[in-house]
């Protein structure tokens, strides 16, 4: 069983960036797909960026393409989401999850079998 931990959030004025990680334990963290997701108060969960287990399979949100990149370094156990201009609408709590799947819907959270306990960004005007 993979166990997910995120860090690297903040607070951040609009325009800014900040780089988050998900560092997994366990030694098949390779076998996961991954995928940030976001929740600001009162709202649903929202997908932001999943990375196939390779890497080679990326998808964005329409709302952080050409702002965020995911990455993942498969030798660290870690994927990162790298968000650059940041809106006060970004602010929200940024989980990281996992799958084993290698197909179907990535943007739904269901597909997803592991989660980190989330970390905060929060976007100042």
């Amino acid at each position: 069983q993979v166990q997910l931990v995120e860090s690297g959030g903040g607070s951040v004025q609009a325009g800014g960036s900040l780089r988050l990680s998900c560092a997994a334990s366990g030694r098949i963290f390779s076998r996961y797909a991954m995928g940030w997701f976001r929740q600001a108060p009162g709202k649903e969960r929202e997908f932001v960026v999943a990375i196939s287990q390779s890497g080679g399979r990326i998808y964005y949100a329409d709302s952080v393409k050409g702002r965020f990149t995911i990455s993942r370094d498969n030798t660290k156990n870690t994927v990162y989401l790298e968000m650059n201009g940041l809106k006060p609408e970004d602010t929200a709590i940024y989980s990281c999850a996992g799958t084993p799947a290698y197909s179907g819907d990535f943007v739904r959270p269901s597909t997803y079998d592991v989660w980190g306990q989330g970390t905060q960004v929060t976007v100042s005007s």
